[in-house]
C-alpha cells in the first residue's frame, strides 16, 4: 500500500467555547515604533469567506478555532449556503465489535482522523448516506432509525416505521435534495410467509422530512425471491437487490434488481415487472448512487463454485442493461481473497471505496479517471486474527442538518 500512516484526532464542535487569538504581526514605521497590524482585520468578510470556502472541510473546521470572527463566519448561514465547492467523500472504517468507533479517511489531505459517529450503538447497524447526511437503523428491531450529520453531530430520531416487526431481511436508503436539503428515507422489509417457502412479503415504507411522517407503504408478495440488505435511491427511483430462494428454476440467477419510482407512489405496477437480471454470477453486490448514476460493485463468482469469487467488477445501469465500467486488476484483487462476501464497498461522487472485511486495506477507484489506488494505511489495530472490519462513505458537509 502507498504512503505512510497519517492520522490525527479531529475535534468538531459547534460550541466554540474556547477560541484562539491571532498573534499580531509587527511591522516597522518611519519613526521606528512598533505598529501592531492584524492580518485578520485587513480582509473584509466577503473576501475571507471566499478564501475559506476553497479549503478542504477538515481545514475549514480547524479554521473555526482560530478566532471568534472566523468561527462566526464559518458557522454563519451566509457562509454555509455559499460554500458550494465540492468536497470528496470521506470513508469511515470501523471494526465489528460492540462499539462502532473508528477512523475517517480524507482523500484530499490523505489523512485518517480519529472519529466518532452519533446515534450508532453497534457496528452491525444498517447505514446509508446522501449529500452530507447519514441514516442508521438498528439491527435488532429494525424500528429505531436516526438521521445525522457526522461532521456537525446534528441528529434526529425518526418515527417508528410501519410494517412487519422483526422482519427476516431489511434495508434502508436515504436521499437528500441538494437544493432544499429535504430528505427521503426508505425502509424495505422482507418476511417469509408463514409455512410457505415460496412466498415472501416484501414491503416499502417511505418517510419524507417535509411532512415528518411515513407517507405511504407498498406491499407485494414475491414468489421464489426475497428482499435483502442492499438498496439505494437514484434519480428519485428506489433500486433493491433481491435474492433467489433456489426454487422455481431461479437458482442460476441468484440475484436481480427491482425498482420503484418514489414520485409515482400511487402506481400499482408489480415490482417484479421491473426486474433486471444482474450482469453475471454475482456475489457480494453493493449498490451506490454516483452523481445520479446507478453503479453496482460485486464479486464475480465461479459458476461451479459460487462460494469462490474470481474477480471484482464495477457496472453502471443504462436503461435496462448493465455496462461494465472496470474490473479490478489482479494485483489489487490478491489483497481481498477469494471467498464469498469478503468485502465492503461504498461510493459517491466520483469515488468508490472497496475494503476487505479481514483487513484495514482501503482501495479507491476514481470513476472519472478510471484509476485504482490504495489509500494510506489506516491506523486501526487488528487485535486478533479473525477480527473483521467494515465501513461506508459520506460527503463531509457543514450546511446540511437533519
Amino acid at each position: 500500500m502507498e504512503g505512510e500512516t497519517s492520522w490525527e484526532s479531529l475535534s468538531i464542535s459547534h460550541s466554540g467555547s474556547e477560541v484562539a487569538d491571532i498573534e499580531p504581526v509587527s511591522e516597522g514605521n518611519d519613526e521606528g515604533e512598533g505598529l501592531l497590524v492584524s492580518l485578520d482585520s485587513i480582509l473584509p468578510d466577503d473576501i475571507l469567506e471566499k478564501i475559506l470556502s476553497f479549503l478542504p472541510i477538515a481545514s475549514i473546521i480547524r479554521a473555526a478555532s482560530v478566532c471568534k470572527r472566523w468561527y462566526d463566519i464559518i458557522y454563519s448561514k451566509r457562509f454555509l449556503w455559499a460554500n458550494k465547492l465540492p468536497q470528496k467523500p470521506w470513508y469511515y472504517m470501523f471494526t465489528y465489535c460492540e462499539s462502532p468507533a473508528g477512523y475517517a479517511y480524507d482523500p484530499i489531505l490523505r489523512k485518517w482522523y480519529n472519529f466518532d459517529l452519533p446515534c450508532i450503538e453497534r457496528s452491525s447497524w444498517f447505514l446509508s448516506s446522501s449529500c452530507g447526511l447519514v441514516c442508521s437503523m438498528d439491527n435488532d428491531s429494525r424500528s429505531r432509525i436516526f438521521v445525522f450529520n457526522p461532521i456537525t453531530k446534528d441528529w434526529k430520531m425518526l418515527l417508528e416505521p410501519p410494517g412487519a416487526k422483526f422482519p427476516d431481511y431489511s434495508t434502508v436508503a436515504i436521499s437528500v435534495d441538494r437544493k432544499s436539503h429535504d430528505y427521503t428515507v426508505v425502509v424495505a422489509k422482507s418476511k417469509q410467509v408463514p409455512d410457505d417457502f415460496l412466498q415472501w412479503d416484501f414491503s416499502i415504507h417511505i418517510y419524507e422530512s417535509g411532512s415528518r411522517s411515513w407517507v405511504t407503504s407498498i406491499k407485494e408478495v414475491l414468489t421464489g425471491w426475497r428482499g435483502g440488505d442492499e438498496c439505494v435511491i437514484c434519480n428519485g427511483v428506489l433500486y433493491c437487490l433481491i435474492h433467489s430462494t433456489g426454487v422455481l428454476g431461479t437458482a442460476d440467477l441468484r440475484h436481480g434488481l427491482i425498482m420503484y419510482d418514489l414520485s409515482a407512489q400511487s402506481s400499482r405496477t408489480s415490482l417484479m415487472r421491473t426486474f433486471i437480471p444482474v450482469p453475471c454470477f454475482l456475489t457480494c453486490g453493493r449498490l451506490m448512487n454516483l452523481k445520479e448514476r446507478l453503479v453496482m460493485v460485486g464479486g464475480i463468482a465461479k459458476y461451479d463454485r459460487p462460494d469462490i469469487i474470481k474477480g471484482i467488477g464495477i457496472w453502471e445501469l443504462h436503461k435496462n442493461g448493465w455496462q461494465e465500467v472496470a474490473r479490478m486488476p489482479h494485483r489489487f484483487f490478491q489483497g481481498f481473497g477469494e471467498f464469498d462476501d469478503v468485502f465492503a464497498s461504498s461510493g459517491t461522487g466520483d469515488l468508490i471505496y472497496i475494503q476487505s472485511y479481514g483487513a484495514t486495506a482501503l482501495l479507491v477507484f476514481d470513476m472519472s479517471q478510471k484509476q485504482w489506488k490504495w489509500s494510506v494505511k489506516c491506523p486501526v489495530t487488528k487485535r486478533f486474527p479473525l477480527q473483521l472490519f467494515t465501513g461506508f462513505c459520506f460527503e463531509p458537509r457543514l450546511e446540511v442538518a437533519s
